[in-house]
């Protein structure tokens, strides 16, 4: 018995001091985005029942969105993040407050942060001046991206965000098209947690 115990332990003892064999690595390749960053964004936000317009001279986004809640027989009443009040809505024939939304707000204007070409996703920042509940409550949620800030993975937003703000703000919020849930008899519906639409202007500056 003690001759089979000492080969036992030898073996265990060889195994314990050989050179670890290279493990393979578990990530996954990263997903082909393509060079055109706003081709990407624009298609894969559009799967995802976004609307996605421009883009256009960052004068003329007013003008969009005034056309578009027009189409739709939406008011042409918003509440828009405090970073937004210096635009000019009123040329657009737009009522906006800067203000935090209110229940009874139908439509939100924002910026974002930035956008994600690999999945159509925008990616907005909570703040004094960029208050959450603009792009939640309201039915629809309009949000102002200048091109220059769609990079192409998630990597690089956060790697944006780091190289910018240094620490993460109070919350950071992923929207990916409209709000829907499954959760009533398997069957999408859009709306059920937040906005019903979501509008996405391109914008040149």
């Amino acid at each position: 018995m003690s001759d089979a115990r000492e080969a036992i332990l030898a073996r265990i003892r060889a195994t314990r001091t050989a050179a670890p064999a290279a493990r393979p690595s578990c990530e996954a390749p990263l997903p082909v985005v393509g060079d055109d960053l706003v081709a990407a964004f624009s298609e894969r936000a559009r799967k995802l029942s976004s609307d996605v317009f421009g883009p256009v001279a960052a004068a003329q986004a007013g003008a969009q969105i005034a056309g578009y809640l027009r189409d739709r027989q939406l008011p042409a009443q918003a509440v828009c993040w405090p970073t937004l009040a210096a635009l000019d809505w009123s040329s657009a024939g737009i009522a906006s407050e800067a203000r935090v939304a209110r229940a009874t707000d139908l439509v939100g204007i924002t910026g974002c942060f930035c956008a994600i070409a690999e999945t159509g996703t925008l990616m907005l920042l909570s703040g004094p001046d960029t208050p959450a509940s603009v792009s939640l409550l309201p039915e629809t949620h309009v949000a102002l991206l200048p091109v220059t800030r769609i990079v192409a993975r998630m990597e690089d937003a956060w790697a944006l965000l780091r190289k910018e703000h240094g620490e993460l703000p109070r919350a950071v919020h992923f929207i990916s098209g409209p709000s829907r849930t499954a959760d009533i008899e398997q069957t999408v519906t859009l709306g059920a947690h937040g906005p019903y639409r979501v509008l996405i202007v391109l914008t040149n500056g």
